[in-house]
């Protein structure tokens, strides 16, 4: 009778171990059914699952093994595991796999506690677990600094709707963000992310900035606030606050461009994901003088915005075109897809506002970025704690990886 044996190796972390235990299992034609190590802090566990056929003396085998293991300093214990056991772990494989990422300035053991009780309590397997980001050095967090660990979780889950809501509570009490998605062949496959540009690509509302000079400030924040969270419909606000910008000068467009700040990690999620081979895409219910500076700045493929009408160098308070509202932004982000021949599983869309959830919710991965309460509601996953590079953990890539 065949036996199958749970082999788990831990110690000090040195070249040579797997080759080292692999070539001793090797000499009796032992088969591996399963392998998986890790390394923290350069001490190893190597964990090995094999069939040892039957008409071998599995004892002898493992003292080979132990004395091999005794000489690099490693220590090594054998579990035997029953076919049945064997068999209930082989069909288990058919069980839905999800990705949940933890996203914070600095992760601590609270905070994976809280979020992996959740992860229980809805009965889900942890098959393991991965840092994403860079090692952090002791004492004060330096400025920016960036925690991710990424759960693999397996098994099957009736109605995700109200763990999506026990990890939106646990993120807001926590202060952190907690990304549950589903882990399929497109997550580490995108190819092309668009973002909303006002407070997304941007630190600020153009439009606001525009009213500020004009001396209608308030007004303008006013109506855009609300347009933002959804109270009220984006074209008639729009059509509104750009009114209220008539006599405006045109050299007012430059002065405001001069002093907008770039997001946090908006340059490196986009420098990293251009390096990657992606297309990219502003789609903005803002105006395209901003867009297409940004288009320079960052090297943007796509810009779809609002032509500001001038006439004799001043804003007429009316645009050109279309207005880009909630459902143009989809339809032009199903555009480019399909100009691109990119399924839209492959899209990423990034925005903060009411006018952005049409685009969220058709992208394979849609996020609210530090967005009002009903979008982060209303959206799949969001990012309110770092900067726009936090996305590239939601991508599975890690710091390594971008560097």
């Amino acid at each position: 009778m065949r036996t199958v044996v749970l082999m788990t190796v831990t110690g000090p972390d040195q070249p040579g171990i797997t080759a080292l235990m692999t070539g001793e299992l090797s000499q009796h034609a032992v088969n591996v059914l399963d392998i998986g190590q890790a390394v923290i802090h350069d001490t190893l566990s190597l964990g090995m699952l094999v069939e040892i056929p039957s008409h071998l003396d599995t004892q002898s085998i493992e003292a080979a093994l132990l004395a091999r293991a005794a000489d690099k300093g490693l220590v090594v214990r054998f579990t035997p595991i029953s076919e049945d056991s064997y068999e209930h772990w082989v069909a288990a494989q058919g069980k839905p796999r999800h990705i949940v990422t933890l996203l914070a300035r600095k992760i601590t053991a609270y905070q994976i506690s809280r979020l992996t009780d959740v992860v229980a309590r809805y009965h889900l397997n942890i098959d393991k677990i991965t840092r994403l980001s860079g090692r952090i050095p002791l004492g004060a967090l330096p400025e920016g600094s960036k925690a991710c660990v990424e759960f693999s979780v397996r098994g099957h889950v009736e109605d995700a709707g109200p763990m999506r809501r026990d990890f939106m509570e646990l993120a807001s009490e926590l202060d952190v963000d907690i990304a549950y998605q589903e882990d399929t062949v497109f997550r580490r496959h995108r190819r092309l992310v668009v973002f909303d540009m006002d407070s997304t690509l941007i630190e600020a509302e153009v439009i606001d900035e525009l009213a500020k000079v004009h001396g209608v400030g308030e007004q303008v924040a006013a109506i855009t606030e609300r347009a933002m969270r959804g109270e009220l419909d984006f074209k008639a606000s729009f059509a509104e606050r750009v009114a209220l910008l008539a006599g405006l000068p045109e050299s007012a467009l430059a002065e405001v461009a001069s002093r907008l700040r770039l997001t946090e990690g908006a340059e490196r999620l986009i420098a990293s994901v251009r390096r990657l081979g992606y297309r990219t895409a502003i789609l903005s219910g803002g105006f395209t003088y901003f867009g297409k500076r940004l288009q320079q700045q960052l090297g943007i493929d796509y810009v779809h915005a609002n032509e500001l009408e001038i006439v004799d160098g001043k804003v007429t308070g009316r645009v050109v075109g279309t207005v880009v509202d909630g459902q143009r932004k989809a339809q032009l982000l199903q555009q480019i897809a399909r100009e691109e021949g990119i399924v839209l599983e492959q899209v990423i869309a990034v925005g903060d506002g009411a006018n952005d959830l049409p685009m969220l919710s058709i992208a394979g991965l849609g996020i609210a970025f530090r967005a009002k309460p009903l979008v982060k509601q209303s959206a799949k996953h969001a990012i309110s704690t770092l900067g726009l590079d936090g996305i590239l953990y939601l991508m599975g890539l890690s710091d390594r990886d971008t560097q």
